[in-house]
């Protein structure tokens, strides 16, 4: 019964003192008459015992995972004056299943400079022993980072022979670079936004307010009844709060004519520039919640989302209206920053994605890039990085043990030709074999990547396209293509943005709240690092 109670706590993210709840304590005496009463020391015990436990268990698991890629975010507790860091694993199952661990939450010491949290990180990754097949680390776009990914990326080259002599290690945060350029544009707009926003906070700000917005909605037979408050630190608030203030863009001039003290009406001009706006922020929401959705998407997705980004950024400029072109040019300098280099990554993975393979970068970097022939000479650079890529893990594969099902049919074959006569260079049968073997001229056998490349893609009817999951494609062709798939499951295994590990406190309060800022590093450690295993165990949301 204990270890239910503590499992409950971790899973939960109770305090130790609910323990000590009267109702609580009722309902496990009810449920078990011999149940005993135990105290928040006891109960701590027994999930520092039950972190422990999984713990070994994830370690195990971890030992049969050949390449593991890793996110990390920095946070700040509101009750506590310290930064704490989350580190996330990223990894294919025994099953071919896409799996997210949170490996380490630690309290980063100042300065927090780009090499402290390079030891931060290494300290994790030797803890686990895992620092030997790190395949990717994803950040976001702080300063320090660049500084830590250099530090890990010597530290970790000098044991462990880093893919593609690691070009592929360091991944900057999809989400992040979303934001900066949604930002960056809306500053130079924020005069049409303002009204509306201020419109808003009008209605809201009183009941009688309100209820005289309301009665109009409903006069007027408008289904959408409520309207919605953005923060303007954040874009997609922002573009909800547009696109819902546009449903109501004819009542707010009825408002106007019950409401004298209201002066915030935007004119149809306005209005008119709020629509393209929500126009262009869609597709940036819709490319966010791709990259960051619940669903945990494998990196294939994002190349084209990227491209839809730079279709609508160049659509923008080219607009007649000048409010448009303001807006979107800072963000076509952002995207030209961060992704003006080929991002062989997100590159490899689109072309590991069997509905699509090579036509996918033909197709998105005519887009992205400036021009053909800088569009071209990336292309050529993906096909590069994809065979040198299959020729390292070629090359790994020859140094890996025969596995049960070759060693079998290699026993089957022994044992066939065991039954059959000697044949010695006297045999007739021998003559005629050699002449076959003289006028059949055996080709050379294509590599598994060029066969792959060569044949046609997989073809899904449209309705599937969502569902589609490139895992499962890859673990049912696992046999035909044996080295090629342990490359893509590496590969489709690494997240592209840092939301995952951003996850761990999307509830911030509820992480470090009063009681948890008390507790020491190992006790925070352990309740979020086995909260976090055992809600992945059970099957459990956070929070619910």
């Amino acid at each position: 019964m204990r270890e239910i109670i503590a499992t409950v706590m971790m899973v939960h993210e109770y305090p130790f003192s609910i323990v000590e709840d009267t109702v609580w304590m009722w309902a496990f005496k009810f449920a078990n008459p011999d149940f005993e009463k135990v105290s928040r020391q006891t109960i701590k015990s027994d999930c520092m015992a039950i972190y422990q436990a999984e713990k070994k268990c994830l370690k195990a698991e971890l030992m049969n995972v050949n390449r593991i890629s890793i996110t990390t975010y920095m946070w700040r507790s509101n009750h506590q004056v310290a930064k704490y860091m989350v580190i996330t694993g990223h990894f294919i199952d025994s099953e071919w299943k896409l799996q997210k661990r949170v490996l380490s939450f630690v309290k980063v010491p100042p300065p927090r400079r780009g090499v402290d949290v390079a030891d931060a990180i290494f300290k994790c990754l030797e803890s686990w022993g895992i620092e030997n097949k790190v395949f990717s680390v994803s950040v976001d776009n702080a300063a320090y980072n660049d500084v830590c990914i250099r530090n890990i990326k010597s530290t970790l080259s000098r044991s462990n022979n880093l893919v593609l002599n690691g070009n592929i290690f360091h991944v900057r945060c999809c989400a992040h670079i979303l934001n900066l350029l949604v930002q960056h544009g809306l500053g130079h707009i924020k005069e049409i936004i303002e009204n509306v926003r201020e419109s808003v906070k009008f209605v809201n700000q009183s009941d009688l307010r309100l209820k005289t917005f309301c009665d109009i909605v409903k006069q007027m037979g408008v289904k959408e009844r409520k309207l919605v408050i953005d923060c303007p630190t954040r874009w997609n608030s922002t573009c909800e709060m547009l696109s819902t203030a546009l449903i109501f863009k004819d009542v707010f001039p009825e408002y106007k004519e019950r409401e004298p003290y209201y002066n915030y009406l935007p004119s149809a001009e306005e209005w008119s520039k709020v629509d393209k706006v929500c126009n262009l922020l869609e597709v940036f929401s819709h490319v966010t919640n791709v990259i960051s959705g619940s669903d945990y998407p494998t990196a294939n997705l994002y190349l084209p989302e990227v491209y839809r980004v730079k279709e609508v950024i160049d659509a923008a400029i080219e607009d007649n209206d000048d409010f448009m072109i303001l807006m979107a040019r800072p963000m076509k300098v952002k995207f030209d920053k961060y992704w003006g280099e080929c991002n062989l990554l997100m590159a490899i993975a689109s072309v590991l994605d069997p509905r699509c393979k090579l036509h996918v970068v033909n197709i998105c970097f005519p887009f992205i890039y400036k021009s053909e022939v800088e569009a071209k000479e990336n292309v050529e650079k993906v096909k590069q990085a994809l065979e040198d890529l299959y020729n390292e893990y070629c090359a790994l594969g020859l140094q890996e043990p025969v596995s049960n099902s070759e060693l079998e049919t290699s026993v089957n074959q022994s044992s066939l030709s065991s039954t059959l006569p000697p044949q010695g260079p006297k045999s007739g049968f021998s003559k005629i074999m050699s002449i076959v073997c003289e006028k059949e001229i055996v080709p050379p056998v294509k590599s598994e990547l060029k066969s792959y490349l060569e044949e046609g893609v997989y073809i899904c009817d449209e309705k599937f396209h969502i569902s589609f999951n490139a895992l499962e494609w890859w673990k049912t062709n696992s046999l035909k293509y044996r080295i090629l798939s342990k490359m893509a499951r590496d590969i489709l295994a690494v997240s592209i943005s840092t939301v995952a590990s951003e996850s761990t406190f999307s509830a911030g309060g509820r992480v470090m709240d009063a009681y948890r800022a008390s507790l020491g590093e190992k006790t925070i450690q352990a309740l979020v690092c086995g909260g976090d295993w055992l809600r992945n165990k059970y099957l459990v949301v956070a929070g619910l």
